[in-house]
């Protein structure tokens, strides 16, 4: 009934939203731990992307129902060649998601709490600064689960050390351009009731820049292993991506991610630059969704362009995450009206 091709496209704007809302808060913490001043220009906005949430479980709810359009392994799994054969349980996998997701929406909610008493008292501030420490190390932990459930091990013979790392690497990268987008479309709009100062774009650029060259890393690292080993369980789904039906945007997203934000974020004028920085920062919102599309619609790496899934399915998260936020925004009074 359903193309797994145009199926997968619910999985990537599941683990797009997903990776927004615990970028946001995970941005506030690791700024309050290092000390960042800056933080106070965009923490609560940064923080109001908790409001995708439940978009994101409803997302989730969905994909688990549909659990043999969105896991080619559903009804079936080779144990003597899958890398994990106890991680190929419907009824695990059921549970580990729904309850890691609560627990994560449920310790972000706390965060924001105290963050919005942590000027009150010294004692509400330490309260504040535990929380705070817990954020990384649960948003890797949960990041870890995701990678693996709804991309590394939708072929169950393939694994890699080192994908869980590259995989949420990416999507930070992906959510501080979203970040660079929103603060440049609302300042320019006059919608916020305290605008983000414009030191702050090369603030972010620099992460950006940092965070493309942790990218290429484990990317290339990753590749770089399976291209030595050679082995067919490997390299086939590496082989499939990069030279089968979606070679295109296999490309593309190298180009998007890596090639054009190292040579311009290099160099320190474009780094000052808000519309360059812009400009970069929506080629790799492009190059993480072609990366998350074929990492999960381009297991065998055959399969057609799903133009029309994307501009429905994708059109109608993006709306509905809109409004979510925007409500958010209002209910904080960040915002104008």
């Amino acid at each position: 009934m359903f193309e797994y091709s145009n199926w997968s496209v619910l999985t990537v704007s599941f683990v797009v939203v997903l990776s927004l809302a615990l970028s946001g808060v995970a941005l506030c913490s690791v700024l309050h731990l290092v000390g960042a001043k800056w933080r106070i220009q965009i923490c609560h906005l940064s923080a109001s992307l908790y409001a995708l949430f439940p978009l994101a479980f409803v997302l989730l709810v969905i994909l688990l129902l549909g659990g043999s359009h969105t896991f080619p392994w559903w009804n079936h799994v080779d144990t003597h060649t899958a890398h994990m054969p106890g991680w190929y349980l419907p009824h695990w996998l059921i549970t580990r998601e729904v309850v890691g997701m609560i627990f994560m929406m449920a310790l972000y909610w706390v965060f924001l709490q105290r963050q919005s008493v942590s000027d009150r008292s010294a004692e509400d501030a330490e309260r504040y600064h535990n929380i705070a420490t817990w954020v990384p190390f649960f948003f890797v932990l949960y990041s870890t689960m995701v990678a693996w459930d709804f991309e590394m091990t939708l072929v169950p013979a393939w694994h890699s050390a080192i994908y869980a790392m590259q995989q949420f690497v990416s999507n930070f990268g992906m959510f501080l351009s979203f970040l660079v987008i929103w603060i440049f479309i609302l300042n320019s709009s006059n919608k916020l009731n305290r605008p983000v100062e414009n030191f702050v774009y090369n603030y972010i650029a620099q992460m950006l820049f940092a965070f493309t060259l942790l990218w290429v890393y484990t990317f290339f690292a990753q590749y770089l292993t399976i291209w030595y080993g050679n082995l067919p369980e490997e390299r086939d789904r590496i082989s499939g991506m990069e030279s089968g039906d979606y070679s295109f945007i296999w490309w593309a997203m190298i180009v998007l991610k890596f090639v054009i934000p190292f040579v311009v974020f290099a160099f320190p004028m474009p780094r000052h630059n808000v519309r360059i920085i812009t400009a970069v920062a929506a080629g790799i919102i492009v190059g993480t969704f072609f990366e998350r599309y074929i990492w999960i619609g381009g297991i065998h790496g055959t399969g057609s362009y799903p133009i029309m899934a994307a501009i429905v399915v994708g059109g109608a998260v993006a709306v509905i995450g809109y409004w979510l936020v925007r409500m958010r925004m209002h209910s904080i009074r960040l915002i104008k009206g």
